[in-house]
């Protein structure tokens, strides 16, 4: 059985995810086969299912090292399973990029609760949510969480509140001499993103539909239990557990203000959601309880993305 299966972290384990992964990009991909035949596309489809693919083993690592959940591999596997649950994150580069650059930043935020190196830290993490930005505009919003983990952490040093800036200086620096020297389109790029759009009327089918429908309820239910367990988490725990639920939070806050929308945007919320649901799950003593629950995902993720091949 699934939940069984992926209840232990072993190799065999990430090597299936992997396999899973693959399978189910290159199919999403069968939509449009223009790509086959010319050589910089598809190495341009190699590089993203690579982007892909490390995404989903960076969420693996931040789980384990920062102890958000036991030894297991549902954080991994659910990941994964909401690439499926919404494919047209498979094809949205700027997306899979953008999300890619908020996982390395949230890897140093995670880890301020060691208190070793925090301005270092503190600077990655600003530094990745800038890159990240250039890609879209709105994952800025994940500077909030740069400054909630300088309030839980070390917001007695003034030093500390300065950092980001100065990570906004250099990276703002680099893409100007970028745009300058090399792509003056870059502008009119992240220019084009700066944009606001409460229009939730995207669905260019039922399934898509379904997909949020789906998520949301499962949203719902994973989130909640958080909020609800998190008096019960050991005290050295709680602020990291506390910034995984602004990740989700700031992560809704993206996908409800980007213009042109569309189910892709969610990415940003598939980290904490994996961990959320992964605490469900260890959380659940019956494990027909945790069969049921990861299966019903599984097959509802499987039947929307052959619904729209």
């Amino acid at each position: 059985m699934i939940a069984s299966l992926f209840n232990k972290s072993r190799p065999i384990n990430y090597v299936l995810i992997g396999l899973m992964l693959v399978v189910f990009y290159f199919l999403y991909l069968t939509k449009d086969l223009s790509w086959t035949g010319q050589y910089h596309q598809i190495a341009e489809k190699i590089v993203f299912l690579g982007v892909l693919t490390a995404s989903v083993f960076l969420v693996r690592f931040i789980t384990k090292r920062n102890g958000l959940s036991k030894d297991n591999s549902y954080a991994a596997f659910f990941f994964a399973v909401f690439l499926i649950l919404f494919p047209t994150v498979l094809v949205n580069t700027n997306v899979i990029l953008s999300n890619f650059f908020l996982l390395l930043a949230l890897r140093r935020l995670v880890s301020m609760q060691s208190m070793i190196t925090p301005k270092e830290k503190i600077f990655d993490a600003s530094l990745w949510i800038f890159v990240a930005t250039v890609f879209h505009f709105w994952a800025i919003l994940f500077l909030v969480l740069v400054f909630i983990s300088v309030i839980f952490h070390v917001s007695g040093d003034y030093r500390n509140w300065i950092i980001p800036f100065i990570a906004l200086f250099a990276v703002g620096t680099l893409f100007l001499m970028t745009v300058l020297l090399i792509d003056h389109s870059l502008m009119d790029f992240v220019q084009h993103q700066i944009r606001v759009s409460f229009d939730f009327t995207y669905f260019e089918n039922t399934f898509q539909n379904v997909a949020l429908a789906f998520f949301s309820s499962v949203a719902v239910l994973f989130f909640a239990t958080q909020l609800l367990s998190l008096s019960n988490r050991p005290l050295n725990m709680q602020s990291s557990y506390k910034k995984i639920i602004f990740t989700f939070l700031l992560g809704v806050g993206i996908y409800v203000l980007s213009a042109d929308k569309n189910n892709s945007f969610l990415m940003f919320t598939f980290f904490p959601l994996a961990v959320f649901g992964t605490n469900f799950l260890e959380s659940q003593e019956n494990k027909w309880v945790k069969e049921g629950i990861l299966g019903t995902i599984v097959v509802v993720a499987l039947i929307i993305f052959f619904g729209q091949l």
